[in-house]
């Protein structure tokens, strides 16, 4: 059921804080829709864990949509890699850029790994809201990296000061930033369909950027906080 622009929960049989507390509780954490199934059911409410995927599939995105004004910049280092994503048993790619303090730029999913994507991805985290232009880009030796920065470069969308370098012990913070996406996705055990995967990841690494503080006036340990300003982003009261 799509999203009304005047209420985002109308039509829906539960209300507003419920959707929201599953599907926060699905994106923060290790647990499958079953086990947040069981949760909410421990709370004297009945929902059937194929309704909390299609909640997901609809406030995911948007989650990410309504998140984005509110991030704070990122320093001009980056680091840039990407990971395999499990969609109908075949690998599809997540583009994932991050800066040099660990603070994650912008995430692509694409079907190939090649230089059309790589040049697609780069663009897009080069036009990451609230971001300038990174002085540096490192990547790992993939050869689609530098012939998609040149390509880059001479339409114009990057400036020639920009330099591309390939480092991979530099890639060592994102390296490491891959696993808690991973630990999630690996409950779900390979996605239908790559819709339904690019959806759920907006909502992961979304909910992974307000973790790691991101966002303005909230802390990076604040859970209450961070609960609070997700509800917020939809309208509940705290």
């Amino acid at each position: 059921m799509p999203i009304g622009l005047d209420n985002l929960f109308k039509g829906r049989q539960h209300p507003g804080e419920l959707i929201i507390l599953c599907v926060r509780l699905y994106l923060r954490y290790p647990l499958s829709y079953e086990h947040v199934a069981e949760l909410v059911a421990e709370r004297g409410v009945a929902v059937d864990a194929s309704c909390i995927w299609r909640w997901v599939q609809v406030y995911a995105p948007e989650l990410n949509k309504r998140c984005r004004p509110y991030l704070k910049p990122t320093n001009k280092s980056y680091r840039i890699d990407e990971t395999y994503i499990n969609v109908k048993g075949e690998d599809k790619y997540l583009y994932r850029a991050l800066d040099s303090t660990g603070q994650t730029i912008d995430f692509l999913l694409t079907a190939k790994r090649d230089t059309a994507a790589a040049k697609r991805f780069l663009h897009r985290a080069i036009d990451a809201s609230g971001n300038a232009m990174p002085r540096v880009m490192n990547v790992d030796k993939n050869p689609a990296y530098p012939a998609a920065m040149e390509a880059l470069k001479a339409e114009g969308a990057v400036p020639r000061r920009v330099a591309l370098r390939q480092c991979k012990y530099l890639n060592n913070v994102i390296e490491q930033d891959h696993r808690t996406v991973k630990k999630r996705v690996w409950l779900a055990k390979g996605y239908g369909s790559f819709q339904t995967a690019w959806r759920t990841l907006q909502g992961i690494e979304t909910v992974h950027m307000i973790r790691k503080g991101r966002v303005r006036w909230l802390a990076k340990g604040d859970a209450v906080g961070q609960a609070l300003f997700i509800a917020g982003l939809f309208g509940l009261a705290a």
